[in-house]
């Protein structure tokens, strides 16, 4: 099936009943891991986008953080989702349009949405990332930095495209190679760790 001919939420419910889920690593990333097992504050207000299976999810809600939100076009996945996680009040699951979202986070964490969208939105998620984010607020995970094959979803694209767009929003603290991505991502993802600018700078 093709995405650009199929609306999002039927094509990403298909993939997930038809369990072709190839970016789904089984479990939480290692970069976001080792980001989060360095987090102190467990009160902060958290959103995954494009949550998929949620690993990443899960484990915050293993370290006790109190305020996990996250949010997929797919009610496919998300229904398995608030059955898998009845268990957890602090877990919030929305099921739609990350781009008509509303509410106010302290960090997002960025694992293989940016990539499934198309590009032609990729400027509307950066704004509303920082629409999205608090004062202060940090935009943290990973972004292929790779050229694929075939027409994505997964999406081609390099840090030399991803940085222009971003450093207009965001002050980018890290943007480089991750030292530990899983072997098959080795020297293809990149990490980044992005604080929300309050005064924008459209400067081309």
């Amino acid at each position: 099936m093709n995405i650009k001919n199929t609306k999002p939420d039927l094509y990403w419910n298909q993939q997930y009943e038809a369990n072709e889920i190839g970016w789904d690593l089984g479990s939480i990333s290692p970069p976001l891991k080792a980001y989060i097992d360095q987090l102190s504050n467990k009160d902060l207000r958290i959103l995954i986008p494009g949550a998929g299976n949620s690993h990443e999810a899960k484990y915050l809600l293993e370290q006790d953080f109190s305020n996990v939100s996250i949010i997929d076009i797919s009610s496919v996945v998300t229904d398995h989702l608030k059955e898998n996680f009845s268990k957890y009040p602090q877990l919030h699951i929305y099921t739609g349009d990350f781009f008509l979202h509303e509410g106010v986070y302290d960090l997002i964490l960025e694992q293989t949405f940016f990539c499934a969208i198309n590009p032609s939105l990729r400027q509307d998620y950066v704004a509303k990332m920082h629409a999205l984010l608090a004062n202060k607020g940090k935009l943290v995970g990973v972004l292929f930095n790779k050229i694929f094959e075939k027409e994505g979803p997964p999406f081609s694209g390099s840090r030399a495209e991803y940085e222009p767009m971003f450093k207009k929003y965001f002050d980018l603290n890290h943007f480089d190679l991750c030292y530990n991505s899983v072997k098959p991502r080795a020297d293809s993802e990149l990490f980044i760790n992005f604080t929300k600018k309050e005064t924008l700078s459209f400067i081309f």
